[in-house]
């Protein structure tokens, strides 16, 4: 008998907290043969009891963590330290505890807080949704606390999802994740928030179709088709996210102000030299991740673009020059990049490296007075949820991120299959 045969017998996979993340752990560990026994909160126990027949429902995570081998928590970041502070204490003895957090600071502080001394601690972060096919995208493995042959099980565990694995401490994963995560969800926030005060769907204006507007859209619209607390947790909870979001409002503000003071030269200099630091280490064989034939593939409007719409792409000149302020060089961190970053990271150095296309950007920014309207609402949007995430106000952002979600919740189940599309076509262009 092989170890992972021997392992699928003796051991139980605890999932505590069956979201759309834990549930569909739990239904892949199941279908490759693991034994899982999984929760949620107590009132949802006699609806999924009854629905899920695949795997042992149980009714709290007292009952998970006496008999599981490999705890994994998939809760939200704002609960972490409550519930394992409710379930730690039963943890079986010598048995293992992850979790599932975008921000592994405040999630392995709370395992050591509350979980007995003999308890391995291995936590894990799949960086993509619940709805992105599981082959090829990262998979973060932290081994805080633990044997190595613990991690041989986990790692095998693990391996069912045919993920790429990658081995990062908790200070390297939450530097990480904001450095690639933070600015990229502040911003398509911002320009759905920013579309919604404008009571607009984009895919319906001249102005908002074609080209980048394509993926700009895709993006915006793919983050509001998840639950708020994934993107909340993230940036509310790892405190490397603070700096970079308040960044990312204040270039919108700079860049902005430079525009409508028509300085045009600044601005140039500014921009160019921001480039020169995200982008100037790339050589002339450099292919980048979106052409026009994939961006122009992948629209939510029916209608054909009317030729290329002027734009000063104020969002996307403002992330590259919060990344050369913040002295962030992207491509550093592509083997833990999400497929909305990589997509995000494609749009922006299409317009940076694509010839003329950064001076024509700079050029409307200067002269063309279109969009300042739109560009004005989406530097308020920007402040805003800068203020939220350095407040801590989760309740805030549940409520800015549902009111926009509701606008646009006809073209999200759409919105959410293209972009899956064009993340795929990314996803092997990076590789």
């Amino acid at each position: 008998m092989s170890q992972e045969e021997l392992w699928k017998q003796t051991k139980i996979i605890g999932i505590i907290g069956l979201g759309d993340m834990g549930m569909m752990y739990a239904r892949r560990f199941t279908e490759a043969g693991w034994k899982v026994i999984g929760c949620d909160r107590e009132e949802n126990y006699p609806k999924l009891k009854e629905e899920i027949k695949d795997f042992q429902i149980v009714q709290n995570g007292h009952y998970v963590s006496r008999i599981s081998d490999y705890i994994i928590y998939s809760v939200e970041a704002e609960h972490i330290d409550k519930i394992v502070a409710m379930y730690g204490p039963s943890t079986k003895l010598n048995a293992i505890v992850g979790g599932q957090t975008s921000c592994k600071y405040q999630e392995i502080r709370s395992f050591e807080r509350h979980l007995p001394p003999d308890v391995e601690i291995i936590s894990v972060h799949s960086l993509h949704g619940p709805k992105v096919d599981t082959t090829g995208q990262p998979l973060v493995i932290i081994q805080h606390r633990s044997s190595d042959e613990s991690q041989q099980f986990v790692n095998l565990l693990m391996s069912c999802l045919k993920s790429k694995l990658v081995y990062l401490t908790c200070e390297e994963h939450d530097k990480i994740t904001a450095d690639t995560q933070a600015v990229t969800h502040a911003a398509f926030l911002s320009m759905g928030v920013a579309w919604h005060a404008s009571n607009q769907y984009p895919w319906e204006v001249p102005k908002w179709i074609g080209g980048i507007e394509n993926a700009k859209i895709n993006i915006s619209l793919r983050i509001y088709s998840n639950k708020w607390h994934v993107y909340a947790g993230l940036a509310i909870t790892n405190p490397s996210a603070h700096a970079q979001i308040l960044r990312y409002a204040t270039s919108c503000s700079d860049l902005f102000t430079l525009m409508i003071q028509g300085k045009d030269k600044e601005l140039r200099e500014r921009i160019y030299t921001a480039k020169q630091k995200v982008f100037g280490h790339l050589g002339e064989k450099h292919q980048l991740l979106l052409d026009d034939n994939i961006l122009q593939q992948f629209s939510l409007s029916k209608e054909p673009p009317e030729g290329k719409q002027p734009n000063s792409h104020l969002s996307l000149l403002a992330i590259v020059d919060s990344w050369s302020m913040l002295n962030i060089v992207p491509y550093d961190h592509m083997i833990c990049s999400t497929p909305v970053f990589r997509t995000f990271l494609g749009v922006t150095e299409y317009l940076f490296c694509t010839p003329n296309l950064l001076d024509e950007a700079l050029d409307c920014a200067i002269t063309n007075t279109e969009f300042r309207h739109d560009d004005l609402e989406f530097i308020i949007a920007a402040r805003n949820w800068s203020q939220i995430v350095s407040n801590g106000d989760f309740s805030g952002y549940k409520r800015e991120f549902e009111k926009t979600q509701e606008f646009f919740k006809p073209m999200l189940p759409e919105a959410n299959r293209l972009g899956n599309e064009m993340a795929k076509k990314i996803l092997e262009r990076a590789q």
